[in-house]
């Protein structure tokens, strides 16, 4: 399929008051620069708080350090699963902007809460220094747990719902269905990627040097206030927006395939020369061109097969027994998409070590800078250094690189989604081989390092997510727009990241659970303990990259078969297009 040619008719889009847009008026960069808006102060507000929470929850909450590490990969986590919901709720009842307007309230709610808990001395555990009390601390329990935990997932619930819609109602403003269009789209994504960066870097240097020095109450308050710009900058551009009206429940026409695939599961599908979706042979309502999934996931082809007509006054068959082409397209789309997102899972588990042990690696060492002077960096501010290059890295890539890709591949966006996704998930295995060799050296250190050391690890981690995070979302939204589920299918890059910080909390556990019983790490196992100089951070980075080596592998494959023509033949390597449009790029 044609990812650039895929768009949504013009017709379907409608201005803030329910009327048809005019192209003069509404969309565009414009009406999407709006959307950059809320986007930056979102991130700003979330990843303000996200970053540096398991510094909150360790030092202030007093979980213990493993345990402190779980509960903000799964807060994460949850924000990211969440992205279905409100994909969801987009696509089918509300449209992108009236679910990013009311969950945006619910996240401005979640941070007012924990900025109050934050505050009040009541509403948290007494002071006390977890390094040194060696487990005498008391944790958070009771009343107290559980205020730290509603406001933690009003956040999550509200940046959920937002992230998704965030994306797709930007990129709703540039559908059009024309070559220019389609390039205006790139550059879109590409410069949601900036705005995302413009906001992680001011929460990683000015919103965590806030809450490092005049504590987290005050740095969940400038969450809140961000987060209120936000939507300011939401409710401020509706009367520029092309509105993609909801279309009723997305997969009810999904489901309606697999119900009468079922059914009619007996019936013989016909041959592949006369295939029932690509060449209407069963169904009147075909589409145009040549789906490259026609010869994949055969069994649903049965859903648009006719029944043999009884007799003149036979009633026509329910939309649940005799599916549309278009329908059986859509199901077959969604699938054929499961291996790319199942392979992205293991580099957002790397992403969670970012966030979360490589910040008490950073704890660990020497913070001042320069070294031997009285200035302290906060170690979650670390995590800018990728963002702050980034930021620099993104406009040359839109500049530089794809006028000169363009050139080679001859592809209106220099290089492919696919193309762009392998690229970040061959180099991030490297970002773990710098993590697992600087803390070797930090262990085996006579006295502590500069946390400069660690700098490596989130440059490398940065240009990996450069390429992976655009080119995931640019590779969802453009398969989901001929089937009205961009919001939706735009989630599922965010359900990726749900289910990385997931699989980290499982592995924590689980090596925690493995070593101790074969006396690894200092008794606990790798990662029991709450002093890393016991702990063996350091084994579980290099099991990562081994992991993320062999994940990349596995990419190669779902990809090439994924690309794999309508003939059965592979469209990469036989120079074949199988498009739905012009026929100008292979996704």
């Amino acid at each position: 399929m044609d990812v650039e040619s895929c768009a949504a008719p013009e017709a379907v889009s409608v201005d803030w008051r329910g009327r048809p847009c005019r192209p003069d008026r509404h969309g565009g960069m414009r009406a999407a620069v709006f959307v950059l808006g809320i986007q930056a102060f979102e991130i700003m507000a979330i990843a303000a708080v996200g970053n540096n929470l398991i510094t909150y929850v360790f030092g202030e909450m007093h979980f213990p350090l493993s345990q402190a590490a779980n509960v903000v990969t799964n807060f994460v986590g949850t924000i990211f699963l969440l992205s279905l919901l409100g994909g969801f709720l987009s696509d089918s009842y509300l449209g992108c902007f009236w679910t990013m307007l009311t969950f945006g309230f619910v996240e401005l709610s979640g941070f007012i809460l924990l900025s109050v808990q934050a505050h009040l001395p009541q509403l948290k555990p007494p002071p006390c220094n977890m390094a040194s009390m060696d487990g005498g601390c008391e944790q958070a329990g009771g009343i107290k747990a559980t205020i730290f935990f509603v406001a933690l997932y009003l956040v999550a619930l509200g940046s959920g719902c937002l992230k998704p819609n965030m994306i797709a109602h930007g990129a709703d403003q540039f559908a059009g269905g024309t070559p220019d269009g389609a390039k205006r789209l790139s550059t879109y994504f590409n410069s949601a990627y900036f705005s995302f960066c413009a906001g992680e870097l001011v929460a990683l240097t000015a919103l965590v040097w806030v809450q490092t020095h005049s504590g987290m109450d005050i740095g969940f308050g400038i969450s809140a206030a961000a987060m209120a710009a936000g939507l300011v900058s939401l409710v401020s551009g509706a009367a520029f927006y092309r509105n993609k009206p909801p279309q009723g429940s997305i997969f009810t026409p999904i489901a309606r395939v697999f119900v009468a695939a079922f059914t009619k599961r007996k019936q013989i599908c016909p041959s592949s020369s006369s295939n029932s979706v690509t060449a209407g042979a069963c169904d009147p309502a075909n589409l145009a061109g040549n789906f490259r999934h026609a010869n994949k996931f055969r069994f649903l082809d049965k859903a648009c097969i006719r029944a043999a007509q009884q007799g003149p006054n036979t009633k026509p068959e329910s939309p649940w027994r005799l599916c549309t082409a278009a329908e059986v397209q859509q199901a077959k789309t969604l699938l054929a998409v499961t291996p790319i997102f199942a392979c992205t899972i293991v580099f957002n588990t790397v992403l969670a070590q970012l966030q979360t042990f490589s910040v008490q690696q950073g704890s660990a060492m020497d913070t001042s800078l320069p070294p031997g002077s009285s200035f302290r960096i906060p170690p979650a501010s670390l995590q800018a250094i990728p963002y702050a290059m980034l930021l620099a890295l993104v406009p040359a890539y839109e500049l530089l690189l794809v006028p000169l890709m363009k050139r080679v591949t001859g592809t209106r966006s220099g290089i492919t989604p696919l193309q762009r996704i392998g690229v970040g998930l061959g180099t991030v295995a490297f970002s773990m081989v710098a993590a697992a060799t600087v803390e070797r050296r930090r262990r085996d250190a006579a006295a502590p390092m500069s946390v400069l050391w660690i700098v490596p690890q989130f440059l490398v981690f940065g240009v990996s997510e450069m390429f992976t995070a655009v080119g995931l979302i640019e590779f969802f939204y453009k398969q989901a727009c001929a089937g009205g589920m961009q919001a939706f299918l735009t989630a599922l890059t965010y359900c990726s990241y749900a289910f990385g910080f997931y699989l980290s909390s499982v592995l924590v556990s689980l090596v925690n659970r493995v070593t101790a019983s074969r006396g690894g790490g200092g008794g606990g196992g790798w990662l029991g303990d709450n002093d890393l100089n016991k702990d063996r951070l350091d084994l579980f980075y290099w099991m990562l990259a081994a992991l993320s080596v062999l994940n990349f592998f596995c990419y190669l494959l779902c990809a090439r078969w994924y690309n794999s023509g309508s003939d059965g033949s592979d469209a990469a390597s036989s120079g074949q297009v199988a498009a739905d449009g012009d026929g100008k790029e292979v996704s």
